[in-house]
């Protein structure tokens, strides 16, 4: 089972969800999307919080207040987080999460670290949490699948800017070599360059 939450602070609005176990976590952990961000309390056990970006966004154009969002979320959703003041919570792209066999269900690495950001939490607020359950929606999704169709889409469109790209090349080579034409024909027509009869010195009007 995955969590879906709405985070309606800013227009337009970000979805967050979060796997209901560990075991759940592992499969997000696996078959996320490029474009999701993790969120996780830092030392200590918590759920595994993931923010869709906006297309084209980074993880810098997130605002502060989903930020703020996703961090209480995740710290609502740790046992011992959940009771602690002033906590950390850290945050990358989905695709520095690092797995490795001999990890335990649910643990992760990073393969930069200096990518990873972190955020304070000074205590929960509870009314930042109650908004989001509110907008709480409970699924079943198909994990691999759901990366697999977007993969597809993603490479579709890569073919597709390709194809666009070759044919801009094509247009471009195409006006270029008309331009070309154009110059060499206007350099022809230049009078320095042009002759006449009376410049071969055929200049008679007689046959013989």
């Amino acid at each position: 089972m995955v969590f879906y939450f709405t985070s309606n602070v800013v227009t337009p609005e970000y979805s967050i969800y979060m796997g209901v176990d560990k075991h759940e976590n592992e499969d997000l952990i696996k078959w996320g999307f490029p474009e999701d961000v993790w969120f996780h309390v830092d030392k200590v056990s918590s759920a595994h919080v993931y923010l869709r970006l906006h297309p084209g966004d980074t993880i810098e154009d997130v605002p502060q207040s989903v930020i703020d969002d996703c961090a209480q979320l995740v710290k609502a959703n740790s046992i011992q987080g959940n009771k602690m003041n002033n906590i950390d919570v850290i945050y990358t792209m989905w695709e520095n999460l690092k797995k490795t066999a001999n990890m335990d269900v649910g643990q992760v690495g990073f393969f930069k670290d200096k990518e990873v950001h972190k955020v304070r939490v000074e205590k929960r607020h509870n009314d930042i949490v109650n908004r989001l359950q509110k907008t709480k929606v409970e699924k079943f999704p198909d994990l691999r699948a759901e990366r697999e169709e977007r993969d597809h889409k993603e490479a579709v469109e890569k073919r597709k800017k390709i194809q666009q790209e070759k044919q801009r090349e094509k247009e471009d080579i195409r006006k270029r070599k008309e331009q070309a034409e154009l110059r060499s024909y206007a350099s022809l027509m230049k009078p320095e360059n042009m002759t006449s009869n009376f410049d071969s010195g055929n200049d008679s009007d007689d046959f013989m």
